[in-house]
């Protein structure tokens, strides 16, 4: 299977301007792409994961990635899927970002002479003179089908400011000098950035009379369509300060049901024969299915020797030896109502609070987690299904307990 025909297989390609041309580009590994990252904290997220291992895949097909910093970009913010304007970064604050990322990025992208390039559109976004950049790419774009595009609809509701309408300009930008400097000849990315795409193709059509290409990857939802890579309202970073390996891993580990085999065939590298037969899995072969993923990904990004602790720490709480480390407690049905039972009960029948009101304080404070997932909301449950396989609970870093249905 070529490179191309295994994007498709694995469910990463979304739209595309010119699929028989991008099919034989990357194929024949003629690609030269960028995949943009605006830096707006200091590490990387969980949610970045479709783009740098698309990045990788490429790159092993012969492929040549640019990624690119935005540092000029994000002294604007991208209006994309914001029902509200970004926070303003110094240019200290967006530079030490981007250092960040590079570090980062090093574990997935082999960089080099003639290998992947890492480069700034801070070094010419932030060069440009506003009237030269008016009268040399303003012309371009028509205002009637930039208020149009999806990006920016969200925003519409409560004010798009002009900083933010502008993004889409800077974007293409990007696009049209990489295509001049570079020989960047396709641009990746998400599907919520079809239309800034779609401007920098267009800008290049126009001003140099050459064709260039877009191709939106799929991105990763969980089964309520939310985008996955957070967790009670936290990002799920890749730096280990942030995020620990081992809760890295339990992220991974913890994915619905109806979503692992999805991101083992969008974020691993496993072969698609070897995941087409975990697709009939179910119950315990499911949740060997869900270690294999949070093992590989864990693997991606924090080496072996930590993917194999998180492992062994995971199945120390959660396998079949737990019960001689982990102090395990038995609910009876009879205290269910319709088949579930909160968080804040379950906390005071473990003896892990003294009372309700205390339960309540701790998950208030972000003090509990469920199966490796804080809790922060005092009605969450747990339900019958969940206790049949076991659910840990913890509150603060050493009182932890199994719960089972008895």
């Amino acid at each position: 299977m070529k490179i191309y025909e295994e994007l498709v297989a694995r469910g990463l390609i979304a739209q595309v301007t010119n699929e028989e041309q991008i099919r034989d580009l990357i194929n024949e590994g003629k690609a030269t792409f960028y995949i943009g990252f605006d830096c707006t904290a200091d590490s990387l997220t969980a949610g970045h994961f479709m783009a740098l291992t698309l990045m990788k895949r490429l790159q092993m097909a012969g492929n040549k990635p640019i990624a690119l910093i935005g540092g000029g970009t994000t002294m604007i913010g991208d209006p994309s899927g914001r029902t509200d304007m970004r926070k303003m970064l110094t240019r200290e604050d967006i530079e030490h970002n981007a250092e960040c990322f590079k570090r980062q990025m090093e574990r997935f992208i082999e960089f080099g002479e003639g290998k992947a390039m890492m480069v700034n559109n801070a070094d010419w976004l932030l060069k440009l003179n506003y009237v030269d950049l008016l009268r040399e790419v303003g012309a371009c774009f028509s205002v009637n089908n930039m208020l149009r595009a999806e990006c920016y609809k969200q925003r519409m509701e409560k004010g798009l400011s002009f900083l933010e309408f502008n993004y889409m300009i800077m974007q293409s930008y990007d696009f049209y000098y990489m295509f001049q400097k570079y020989g960047c000849n396709m641009e990746f990315g998400g599907d919520d950035q079809w239309s800034n795409m779609l401007g920098g193709t267009e800008l290049i059509r126009k001003k140099l009379g050459k064709d260039a290409h877009a191709m939106t990857i799929t991105l990763l939802t969980d089964s309520n369509g939310k985008k996955m890579g957070k967790t009670a309202g936290n990002a799920v970073w890749l730096d280990p300060n942030k995020t620990s390996p081992y809760d890295f891993y339990q992220y991974w580990r913890n994915v619905d049901d109806k979503d692992v085999l999805k991101c083992i065939r969008m974020l691993t590298f496993l072969p698609i024969e070897e995941i087409e037969q975990m697709k009939d899995w179910e119950g315990a072969k499911l949740n060997e299915a869900k270690e294999i993923l949070a093992y590989e990904l864990t693997k991606l990004v924090h080496g072996d020797e930590e993917a194999d602790k998180a492992k062994a720490a995971s199945r120390a709480l959660f396998g079949a030896g737990s019960s001689a480390l982990t102090p395990s407690v038995t609910v009876e049905r009879s205290v269910l109502r319709d088949g579930v039972i909160d968080v804040n009960s379950l906390l005071v029948l473990g003896n892990m609070v003294p009372s309700r009101s205390e339960g309540r304080r701790a998950i208030e404070q972000g003090g509990v987690s469920v199966d490796g997932e804080k809790v922060t909301d005092v009605r969450a449950t747990v339900t019958e299904k969940a206790l049949t396989e076991g659910v840990l609970i913890r509150r603060g870093k050493k009182s932890y307990a199994k719960f089972l249905l008895g």
